[in-house]
């Protein structure tokens, strides 16, 4: 399937639909854990349905949660994936059957925020970040805020994806766009 990228050695790419997202909510609530979504579903969650193929689940997950997390997808056939990338705050695990899920591991403060990475980084999530919910074939699921969503899509090239995410929150919420978007993706601004 066009979009859907694949690392070499690892077992082909299955799209991650609606009915997959639903399995892997049912498996979050059924450990009682917290986990918002992020990426792609979290720009579809606010918006109430599919709007591209995703290639993975992106995923924001509580550092006291990670380890319940991963030996129940062990349990179920997944494995870490092998990225240049990975650390302790970010990683991806993969089924048998070719479904990702991507982690972004935080640490909540005093304060409501999701620190992600040792908290001297200084990266965090805001709170108002994290009390927002959407629905996917009726279902409600916690995800990032669409502010939050637009906001993070900055300081990286963008790719077809993330323009496709981020027109998506501007068209349907009115968030702002913010310096640093491609000069195309500017003229949506005028219609």
């Amino acid at each position: 399937m066009m979009g859907l990228e694949q690392h070499e050695g690892a077992a082909p790419r299955r799209e991650m639909t609606a009915d997959v997202v639903h399995r892997y909510v049912d498996l979050f609530d059924e450990l009682g854990l917290a986990v918002w979504l992020d990426g792609g579903w979290g720009v579809d969650v606010p918006v109430g349905e599919q709007t591209r193929p995703h290639a993975d689940l992106d995923t924001v997950i509580q550092r006291e949660d990670v380890q319940e997390l991963r030996d129940a997808l062990a349990g179920s056939g997944f494995e870490d994936v092998e990225t240049d990338d990975r650390t302790d705050w970010n990683f991806i695990m993969a089924s048998q059957a070719g479904q990702r899920i991507d982690f972004h591991i935080i640490v909540i403060d005093e304060q409501g925020r999701g620190n992600h990475g040792p908290p001297e980084s200084g990266v965090f999530y805001p709170s108002s970040s994290l009390q927002a919910t959407g629905t996917v074939d009726g279902r409600t699921i916690r995800r990032l805020s669409a502010e939050h969503q637009v906001q993070s899509h900055t300081g990286y090239e963008l790719d077809e994806n993330d323009i496709e995410d981020v027109t998506a929150m501007h068209e349907r919420f009115g968030e702002a766009l913010r310096d640093g978007y491609p000069a195309d993706l500017w003229k949506i601004e005028e219609d």
